[in-house]
């Protein structure tokens, strides 16, 4: 029987990130063994230089680990957020060289992985779509690294990392609702970035923000906040995007009435069925175009069906239970039981349920054992389990060894149990109106204030947690107008939601941000 299931999480969309050196020096100055020792909070960092290798060109840089104080408008302390920034050396003209400033989401999650798995100057290596061997691992050269195209910023939300609260106690006036929420949260990372970019005398420098799932919420709004601070962007990467929350497929039977999620998480499913070889019949040689195939069905014949189930006759349901077969290999009497409806946990624990395994969720390239063969969802996430306990442990040793920077402080990869515990959840109310979130109007303001700004949007085919097509619907129904269009860019690849896990995706999801990057600036 096909039971409900409610995520207790839903919006836990997002995920990770690390740094990089080769050789250093000596910090400029010793790191403090705690945010509290020196008394009223400050800014802490350490100064260390290093190398990286892409397509075969030694970058030196300049490497800048620390935490930033974050003040309310009266002067008040409430935040502090830790951050690494790489500088590219020998650069005579830093209006000429872009700065990028990145982040993950969850909400609830640090930027260890975009850092250390994707575009830092080293790299955790970790499984493609499979479990990653036992400690101990390995920290090898990122030839995937940004530096060749930007300077580069990673910033952890509050909370996270090696950034606190900073309450009472500690000299400040800070409480977790002053952080922890959409809109408190793009004020903080705009408060962070305005800082920085005044410190380190980078207003005139191109600048454009990457953020990763929930991180592209963050961006949507951030964007805006930093807009109307007098900040131009020059562009946004939207990696595995969700603006619109009402298109998640982790729970949309909890809002009935909305089908559109169902039809947009289709092509994800059969991306998925795809990949580990479960459709019926021959498989497609080629994906994109199997899939085009997918989202006509799924927002044609599919949606019409599913907005009008109870009027269908049982012949009708059969034969669109029977496409949905073809192209997403769960059984036809499953896809009947479920009203021709399945959630996308209920896909990731169906698929391979006759080998007594799941799917990942947010790559769901990855399997593992069925925690519960009898349940209706898999109850954790392959892919977490075959990367996390590698990045967090080696970038524990690289901040630490290579950074010179965290001695004797604790780096909180994510504040998860802290928000949705004691805190009371995150605060999605969004200016002034709660509800289901959706920032795809912040997305589309910024895009008329700052005409020139251009927005890249990439994502992974194997992707449940923020699938592909989603984020593509959205691009295409923002309020802007048809001239402004252009200025969308669209890229996917076949790999999960975070793209980089995949080494061959990972090289051309590099390129294409660099080409991304040099297009949408002038040299002066």
């Amino acid at each position: 029987m096909i039971r409900n299931f409610y995520p207790v999480a839903a919006f836990a969309l997002a995920l990770m990130a690390w740094p990089a050196l080769a050789a250093t020096e000596h910090p400029s100055a010793p790191p403090p063994s705690s945010a509290a020792s020196s008394g009223a909070p400050h800014d802490m960092k350490s100064v260390t230089h290093g190398s990286v290798t892409v397509d075969g060109r030694s970058i030196g840089y300049k490497a800048i680990a620390g935490v930033m104080v974050i003040k309310n408008d009266q002067g008040e302390p409430y935040t502090s957020m830790s951050y690494v920034a790489y500088v590219k050396e020998g650069v005579d003209d830093q209006d000429n060289r872009p700065i990028t400033f990145f982040y993950n989401g969850g909400p609830g999650s640090s930027t260890v992985w975009l850092h250390m798995l994707a575009w830092g100057p080293k790299l955790v290596k970790v499984g493609n779509a499979t479990l990653t061997p036992p400690a101990p691992w390995k920290l090898v050269n990122n030839d995937n690294s940004l530096l060749d195209a930007t300077d580069m910023v990673f910033i952890d939300m509050p909370g996270t990392g090696f950034g606190r609260i900073i309450g009472k106690d500690e000299g400040g006036v800070g409480k977790p609702d002053m952080v922890w929420g959409l809109d408190p949260d793009a004020q903080a990372f705009t408060r962070f970035i305005v800082n920085y970019i005044t410190v380190h005398d980078r207003w005139n420098s191109p600048k454009f923000l990457f953020g990763e799932s929930y991180g592209t919420t963050r961006s949507a709004v951030l964007a805006r906040d930093l807009q109307q601070q007098s900040v131009a962007l020059n562009g946004i990467v939207l990696l595995s995007a969700i603006l619109n929350f009402d298109l998640s497929v982790d729970g949309p039977q909890g809002n009935p009435g909305v089908n559109i999620s169902y039809a947009t998480g289709l092509p994800s499913y059969a991306a998925t069925a795809w990949f580990h070889n479960k459709l019926p019949g021959e498989r497609p040689a080629d994906l994109p175009a199997f899939l085009d195939k997918v989202e006509q069905f799924a927002m044609t014949d599919y949606l019409l069906a599913i907005n009008k189930i109870h009027r269908l006759d049982d012949a009708q349901k059969k034969k669109i239970a029977e496409t949905m077969h073809r192209y997403t290999g769960l059984p036809v009497d499953y896809i009947l039981e479920a009203d021709l409806t399945v959630t996308g946990g209920q896909f990731a624990h169906e698929l391979l349920d006759k080998e007594d395994s799941v799917t990942g969720r947010l790559d769901s390239r990855y399997v593992g054992p069925a925690m519960d063969p009898l349940s209706e969802r898999a109850h954790y996430d392959p892919m977490n389990s075959a990367i996390s306990a590698p990045t967090v442990a080696l970038f524990n040793a690289y901040v630490r060894n290579t950074l010179k920077f965290g001695e004797d402080m604790k780096y909180r990869p994510s504040v998860y149990r802290m928000i949705y515990g004691k805190a009371g959840g995150w605060d999605w109310e969004h200016h002034g109106r709660s509800g289901t979130p959706n920032v795809m109007n912040d997305l589309a303001a910024t895009m008329v204030q700052n005409p020139n700004m251009n927005v890249l949007l990439t994502g992974g085919y194997m992707d449940l947690g923020t699938p592909y097509y989603a984020a593509e619907f959205e691009m295409y129904q923002l309020p802007i107008p048809a001239k402004l269009r252009k200025n969308i860019h669209m890229e996917f690849f076949p790999s999960g939601h975070m793209i980089y896990l995949n080494p061959k995706a990972h090289k051309k999801l590099h390129d294409a941000t660099v080409k991304f990057i040099e297009a949408n600036y002038k040299k002066q």
